[in-house]
């Protein structure tokens, strides 16, 4: 595979790693990563987080109190069951377009900012540390992420650039996500005699009734909106003949910075019934950086400067690593900027401009800059 600090022939290396999560398997691609940046200078650490799986944490310069932070992860979603008109593993460019599983969410990103950074090398080496977080398991629960969090291996940040899909406009914050089970209990009894039974899915109804009317009682975020529950989710009963024992509901939870998610939790069990088992899924919080503050100032300016696209505050759909990564590095601004194009991930011939992906090394090499110049 090549070595290069070009940004599409480096998504096209990338998309070649069959990293699929399940069950990601993306210890080889991190490894090839880790080689590149490894003979660029940098000093290049594998994160073991499962069979076959790895982080990679990538560092350069001459160290300092704060570094600024890369993040991006190398897992994918399945394919799906749509037939993709190109092979999804191969990297083809038809009109601007590169398509594969992972060209916009989020290979393109990754290879970036290691493009950018291997680029600027020699420089960064003399400068302040920058360190390149690289990460599997993201689709399935921010995994890596949480293992870099564990293992306090890169401290407090200065700044956290997340290479998500945004074609490259700059976002300051998305929401959280709080994902809970509920699990009705009942009595099972023959289906023409339901009165010697007490059925589970009839409460879940009740239940899904009342939590569909549920009111957060918070403000409105000036820029995210305010948050949202879906029932996404019902389950329940064994056979039509039969009263069901147990009823299973889950929950879709997305909250704005700020809302304490134990007790919206325990304001939704009361909501749902004492009886009810509430399992905690996924518990991420939200991410909110002023565009004002110093060092988000000065990638949005870059960003604009490249794209020519006038910087509008908002936030993606979707939430990122940053959920885990910004409390662990000590809540540093972050801004979520990627190559790729938002409304490509997941979808079936995914595709990632190849333009997009050229803006996005450019900027990435403005931020490394002048991260080297205000040390």
């Amino acid at each position: 595979m090549s070595v290069s600090t070009d940004g599409v022939a480096l998504t096209r290396d990338l998309l070649a790693f069959r990293t699929v999560n399940p069950p990601g398997e993306e210890r080889a691609c991190a490894a090839f990563l880790g080689d590149l940046l490894t003979r660029a200078g940098f000093s290049c650490t594998l994160q073991p987080v499962g069979d076959g799986r790895a982080n990679l944490i990538a560092r350069i310069g001459r160290g300092g109190p704060a570094p600024l932070v890369f993040t991006g992860h190398i897992d994918t979603v399945p394919l799906g069951a749509a037939p993709w008109s190109a092979d999804p593993f191969a990297g083809d460019i038809r009109d601007g377009r590169l398509y594969g599983r992972g060209s916009s969410d989020m290979k393109s990103g990754v290879a970036a900012f290691v493009a950018a950074a291997i680029s600027r090398a020699a420089d960064l080496a003399a400068g302040p540390e920058v360190v390149l977080a690289i990460t599997a398991g993201e689709e399935t629960g921010c995994d890596g992420a949480r293992a870099l969090a564990a293992a306090g291996t890169i401290g407090p940040a200065a700044l956290l650039l997340v290479g998500e899909p945004t074609a490259n406009a700059p976002m300051i914050g998305h929401k959280g996500a709080l994902w809970l089970k509920a699990a009705m209990h009942g009595v099972t009894a023959h289906g023409s005699m339901p009165e010697h039974g007490d059925n589970a899915v009839y409460k879940a109804a009740r239940a899904i009734v009342r939590l569909s009317e549920f009111d957060f009682n918070v403000a409105r975020h000036p820029v995210l909106g305010g948050p949202t529950l879906n029932v996404g989710t019902v389950s329940g009963g064994l056979n039509i003949n039969s009263v069901p024992d147990r009823a299973e509901v889950g929950i879709d939870v997305r909250t704005i910075p700020g809302m304490d998610h134990a007790r919206l939790r325990e304001g939704l069990s009361g909501l749902i019934g004492e009886e009810a088992e509430i399992d905690t899924l996924f518990d991420l919080p939200g991410v909110w950086t002023d565009p004002a503050a110093p060092w988000a100032a000065r990638v949005i300016a870059a960003a604009a400067e490249v794209t020519g696209e006038p910087f509008a505050a908002k936030g993606p759909a979707y939430f990122t690593d940053a959920s885990v990564l910004t409390p662990a590095l000590g809540g540093p601004p972050t801004l979520i900027l990627g190559p790729g194009q938002p409304e490509m991930a997941h979808q079936t011939d995914e595709y990632a401009e190849v333009a997009r992906i050229d803006q996005a090394v450019e900027i990435y090499r403005r931020v490394l800059d002048d991260w080297r110049r205000a040390a």
